[in-house]
């Protein structure tokens, strides 16, 4: 498809299909923090939290860049 392999496909749609839902579930928990009237330290812990996650997938394409898998 537009001249790139089945696996390059992939794995663009992977990277940005993830990274857009990222982008989606950080605006969910700042909607969450402000409509709960979480305040900064609330709105941190929330964030800090909710976010392990996205920081794990984020640092396996890390890992996975770094080494050459």
């Amino acid at each position: 498809m537009f001249g790139f392999t089945e696996e390059q496909f992939a794995d663009f749609a992977v990277t940005f299909g993830v990274g857009g839902f990222i982008l989606y579930m950080l605006f969910i928990i700042w909607n969450l923090a402000r409509e709960s009237k979480a305040g900064r330290l609330g709105t941190f812990i929330l964030f800090f939290v909710l976010s392990f996650g996205m920081i794990g997938f984020i640092a396996k394409s890390i890992i996975q860049k770094i080494l050459g898998l």
